[in-house]
């Protein structure tokens, strides 16, 4: 319902603010326990996969931790072929091998692919001279563009996006919520940003936020309609899961850091 849905948003909006403007150890614990809540969701979905749920949630928070406390690609490398290792090790030792590499797979994807993607918003957090600012451009731009290409793929839709993954998406509604996707991440630099981004460095985030976090939302459609389900979960009300809520930065998470910092940064 729309007042379920606006008064979970009321709720919900100034305590993700609260935690971005704070940082530190407050918003390490909120995008911890966005990960937790996403991976539990991933793995609820996949259950035709009889997927270990619990030793891949397990495995993911380890994950998070690492990353967080110790980031580095060695150790990257390390924890994924740790990860494969355990879950082979429990197929190899199992009483099942039916499906075992579907269930390793499945495992696997939840359990290292979430917990490094939402990582980087804590990266993001953590930059000095501008991390904060950045944190909020994304999360308001994803909000900001999603309304768009909902609104206006509602009105003006005609050419189905991804009809096999999501049908209510459209061609139109993508193109418009990429325009308010740049529109919003300009605005914010005059705003609040100036200090931080030039116009052009705005534009280029917010194409990147824009493209790539639609196709983010694209890519949770394809893993809930493998699941044959309308949303990841019920633990927000009127908005679905959490995976639902924070899809857009799976992928646009880390191609806005490594943009940040690889582009952008002096």
């Amino acid at each position: 319902m729309l007042s379920t849905r606006i008064f979970s948003a009321l709720i919900g909006i100034p305590v993700i603010f609260a935690c971005i403007y704070f940082g530190g150890i407050l918003f390490f614990i909120m995008m911890a326990a966005i990960s937790f809540f996403c991976v539990w969701e991933y793995m609820t979905i996949s259950k035709k996969y009889n997927p270990h749920k619990i030793l891949s949630v397990i495995l993911s928070v380890l994950l998070f931790l690492v990353l967080y406390f110790i980031p580095s690609v060695e150790l990257l490398a390390i924890s994924a072929v740790a990860m494969l290792f355990i879950l082979f090790a429990v197929e190899v030792f199992g009483k099942n091998t039916d499906m075992c590499v579907a269930r390793i797979a499945v495992s696997f994807l939840g359990a290292f692919l979430l917990p490094l993607a939402l990582i980087h918003l804590v990266y993001i957090r953590d930059i000095r001279g501008g991390g904060m600012k950045l944190v909020f451009l994304i999360f308001i731009t994803v909000w900001v563009l999603d309304t768009a290409a909902y609104a206006f793929g509602k009105l003006f839709g005609k050419h189905k996006l991804a009809p096999n993954v999501s049908p209510k998406k459209t061609v139109e509604g993508a193109v418009a919520g990429t325009i308010f996707g740049i529109l919003i991440a300009v605005l914010c630099r005059y705003i609040f940003m100036a200090d931080v981004l030039r116009v052009k460095e705005a534009v280029v985030l917010g194409i990147v936020i824009a493209v790539i976090g639609q196709f983010s939302d694209l890519a949770e459609s394809l893993i809930k309609r493998d699941g044959q389900i309308k949303d990841s979960g019920t633990i927000i009300p009127g908005h679905g899961g959490f995976l639902d809520r924070f899809d857009s930065y799976i992928f646009a998470a880390p191609a806005v850091y490594y943009t940040f910092v690889l582009f952008i940064i002096k």
